[in-house]
């Protein structure tokens, strides 16, 4: 039998300019420390002249970022073989180049999801109600994630349903039920150790009987193999597809920013199994080496969707490639 957290609440209205201004300036803060440590630097690599010493200087900064040894090495190639095709001699313009493959590395589109589209983190025309399946290890920040995220949908006036559907740990269910009671939503759960499809049934019914927008789906991180993993995920994926064949409509990624490349092998695994459609990238304000998002976008060929600013519920990011950039290398 299913236990519901019921919100009682009516919903909230849509940001505003002041909160809009509040997601760029934690988006700052959240690249502050990888500003400071790698990429403030950069600059005045350039100053010094474009010769071989920078673009080993410049490899070198980019790998201890955490941007990868062959997205590093990919992106410096480009930069080179565009200075030397249009005969680039001043540093300023060099370093412009430099920002647009950034930006261009970051800028994919899968086409592959319904609800963000055409790397655009905001969403149109949603299908009612969108399910969207989170996945990721323990720890990453999964649960913590989906309550910002569905506290972004409130303040936009959505209705939610949320699915505690990571039945393997009891603090997981209740940990989304605690962030259901502070957002205000809804939350579908059963016992400790129940079928993670009866949940998400359940959730999906709840949402069509209260006319819900958004049905979120927590997801276990951690079975007693990586097989039983992805096919417990799989069985998932089955539930909510023989009630709509088109969903889920986005699978998100939680992939912690703190962990590195060691991110990179469990994003690979996720992807296979139930074919991600873009990354929440928590905790970049934790960690000096945020250039692992370049590796990601480049070596997954996943968008990034979000990424994690701050502990606040409202500190969620919609990403936006050139404004993220920019301010890597803001001051």
């Amino acid at each position: 039998m299913a236990t519901v957290s019921e919100s009682g609440t009516e919903p909230a209205v849509t940001r505003t300019d002041e909160a809009l201004d509040d997601v760029a300036a934690g988006v700052d803060q959240a690249v502050e420390r990888t500003r400071q440590t790698w990429f403030s630097r950069i600059g005045g690599m350039f100053k010094r002249g474009l010769n071989d010493e920078l673009w080993e200087e410049l490899e070198e900064t980019l790998v201890a970022a955490d941007t990868g040894v062959s997205t590093t090495m990919k992106v410096i190639g480009d930069v080179r073989e565009r200075v030397k095709q249009d005969k680039i001699k001043e540093p300023d313009e060099a370093l412009r180049v430099l920002k647009e493959d950034l930006i261009a590395t970051l800028e994919v589109d899968t086409g592959r999801g319904r609800i963000w589209r055409n790397g655009n983190s905001h969403h149109e025309a949603l299908p009612k109600p969108a399910i969207i399946l989170v996945v990721g290890v323990n720890g990453t920040g999964k649960t913590t994630s989906i309550g910002k995220l569905a506290h972004t949908y409130r303040s936009e006036g959505k209705k939610l349903v949320l699915a505690a559907a990571d039945t393997f740990r009891a603090a997981a269910i209740e940990q989304l039920k605690k962030w259901g009671q502070s957002v205000g939503v809804d939350v579908i759960a059963h016992q400790q150790g129940a079928d993670p499809g009866a949940v998400v049934y359940d959730a999906i019914a709840a949402a069509e009987k209260r006319d819900a927008d958004v049905v979120i789906i927590d997801t276990a991180g951690r079975l007693h193999t990586k097989a039983n993993l992805m096919e417990e995920l799989r069985k998932v994926n089955r539930v909510i597809q023989r009630k709509f064949p088109d969903a889920p409509h986005e699978v998100l990624l939680v992939l912690d920013a703190t962990t590195g490349q060691n991110a990179m092998a469990q994003a690979k695994y996720f992807t296979e199994a139930v074919g991600v459609t873009g990354v929440v990238l928590a905790k970049l304000d934790g960690t000096a080496k945020g250039g692992v998002i370049f590796s990601v976008c480049d070596q997954l060929q996943v968008p990034v969707r979000f990424i994690g600013t701050g502990e606040r519920p409202q500190d969620l990011a919609p990403f936006e490639p050139r404004g993220f950039v920019e301010a890597l290398f803001a001051g």
